[in-house]
């Protein structure tokens, strides 16, 4: 069952992300995942939340996921992409077929 991430990133400096996405796309890739939504336009219809930048990826499960964000390659820069921005995210699992 797919596996989606939703990110709501602010980035404080844009040269230094820049960096982060260079290392952090082939690691995506490796993981079997796609980016469904990526810093698009977006529109809060109701509640207090004021996302800032939208990143949406699909993964392969929440075992994919969590095997991408514990490991080694994504701890290894996630340094970088703390040290220009701030994120929350969560995960949901899809719906079965």
């Amino acid at each position: 069952m797919a596996a989606y991430v939703i990110f709501d990133v602010d980035i404080h400096d844009a040269d230094r992300y820049q960096d982060f996405m260079k290392q952090v796309k082939p690691a995506l890739d490796a993981a079997g995942a796609r980016y469904l939504a990526r810093g698009g336009a977006h529109k809060v219809y109701e509640g207090d939340w004021s996302p800032r930048r939208i990143v949406l990826l699909e993964f392969p499960s929440i075992a994919a996921w969590e095997s991408f964000y514990y490991g080694p390659v994504y701890q290894g820069v996630k340094s970088i992409r703390d040290e220009c921005s701030s994120a929350r995210l969560v995960s949901v699992d899809g719906l079965s077929a």
